[in-house]
């Protein structure tokens, strides 16, 4: 993070200069630009690299880099309001997507967000398996268009039961595989039961595409059984969406005496349980197996994420499905995105079969546990009015607030003071139950700035 901030500096200094500068002027060396403003030659070598796609410089091999031509005057703004006509009354609200992967402004501490803080993330292991991946000779070629069969025998394998790798579609990341098995499985205009609250991505894209999320309550063991049963014969709905482990945001895990349960509610609504498996790999302790493992007839689709336990450029994911549904998620996918970079499959395929893949398990899954130990010990000596829930894994602290609060405009002050934390309505895909936030303790730097994070945030809750 220091480093891309150190090539924006240095870049905004460079594009200063060149306006001083005609056309074809050389500028200082790399030599020089390092010496004068006291950066690495990388530093030089990507700020150059970034005015040179902007076009504002030209470089020559063995001469230097030379100031480009002056782009022509900006002309007047075109009339393009015929197109509010063209595009109708429908829109796409990512509002909710792009917060969450909006970084905190310099200076904010960071308790939101999805992914690990980048000190947790396995970047010197994904370099290494990168550059194994590239170096295969069929790397750059069309893939099998299921995805690269070794990928697929892993996420098999993972998922356990009687799932065989011709089960397995490999995906663009989990989000692209939200989007695709939606629009597969159901036709616009049509309900989708959702646990409430949940995950804002799935409401972003089910909105998308047309699609009315249909609230279902759970509590600390999750979705409610008899309330999901209610849901699918007043809505007629045929899909439910879920997160059976260390569900975002309340980290809640399916007891396991409600997972026979919600597959005998789906099989008696002729309904299908899209199972999103986001967390498997972050927890604090193990989680039951994937609802995928004992559906013997085709009942769950299972999604399978690996980005949150690596990196969020690591955009691959799996969908697990068997039946008429699998080749209907597989066309989906075929005629939407052809199918994910290879090169990407094969850097997860190196890195998972790795021997530092579960070390590097192992560190996330300690870390994790600090990390939600010093939050929830931060919130009861700062904030001991709240109800704070304790999960076995995932990212995310789920706060109760106070009857009454405003949970969206304390998120607003919290950023003013200098702490990024998710307001709880959001998550809810109708009427918020209560006010709450979300509180992540895996994307703070550190413990200490997680102590700091609670700290700033009780001064502006008792303000």
């Amino acid at each position: 993070m220091k480093n891309d901030s150190s090539v924006a500096v240095l870049a905004d200094a460079l594009r200063a200069e060149l306006r001083r500068l005609a056309p074809g002027d050389r500028l200082p060396s790399s030599r020089a630009l390092v010496e004068r403003h006291r950066v690495s030659p990388v530093t030089v070598s990507r700020a150059l690299g970034l005015l040179a796609a902007e076009g504002l410089i030209v470089t020559r091999p063995g001469s230097g880099a030379f100031a480009a031509g002056r782009p022509a005057p900006a002309a007047e703004p075109a009339d393009l309001g015929w197109q509010a006509v063209a595009l109708g009354d429908r829109s796409v609200d990512s509002a909710g997507v792009s917060w969450l992967l909006t970084p905190a402004p310099d200076g904010v501490i960071a308790l939101s967000g999805g992914y690990l803080a980048p000190a947790l993330q396995p970047v010197r292991a994904l370099a290494t398996a990168a550059a194994r991946a590239a170096r295969r000779p069929d790397a750059w070629e069309v893939p099998d268009t299921r995805g690269v069969p070794g990928l697929r025998a892993w996420f098999a394998r993972t998922a356990g039961g009687a799932v065989s790798p011709g089960e397995v579609l490999i995906t663009g990341g989990g989000q692209q595989a939200l989007s695709t098995v939606l629009r597969a499985l159901l036709p616009p205009g049509a309900p989708l039961l959702a646990e409430s609250p949940t995950y804002l991505g799935v409401l972003a894209v089910a909105r998308a595409a047309g699609l009315h999320p249909v609230p279902v309550p759970g509590d600390a063991d999750g979705v409610r059984p008899g309330l999901l049963a209610e849901a699918f014969a007043m809505s007629g709905a045929r899909a439910f969406y879920c997160q059976p482990a260390f569900q975002n945001p309340t980290g809640a895990v399916l007891a396991a005496g409600r997972r026979a349960q919600v597959l005998d509610v789906a099989r008696a609504a002729g309904a299908f349980v899209i199972e999103d498996d986001y967390a498997r790999h972050l927890g604090i302790t193990a989680p039951p197996p994937p609802l995928a493992a004992q559906d013997a007839e085709g009942r769950v689709v299972h999604i399978a994420s690996l980005t949150k336990a690596t990196a969020p450029g690591l955009r691959v994911a799996a969908v697990i499905a068997r039946g008429p549904v699998a080749e209907r998620i597989r066309a989906a996918q075929l005629v939407g995105e052809f199918f994910p970079a290879r090169p990407l499959q094969e850097t997860l395929l190196e890195l998972v079969s790795s021997p530092g893949w579960p070390r590097h398990l192992r560190s996330v899954r300690a870390a994790l546990r600090t990390r939600r130990d010093a939050a929830l010990a931060a919130l009861a000596r700062e904030l001991p009015e709240l109800r704070v829930n304790r999960p076995s894994g995932g990212l995310h602290l789920w706060a109760r607030l106070p009857d009454g609060t405003d949970d969206t405009a304390l998120a607003e002050a919290a950023l003013r003071a200098g702490v990024l934390v998710s307001a709880g309505r959001p998550f809810f895909p109708a009427e918020a139950s209560a006010p709450h936030l979300r509180i992540s303790y895996g994307t703070a730097a550190s413990e200490a700035e997680l102590v700091e994070g609670v700290r700033r945030l009780a001064g502006v809750l008792r303000s």
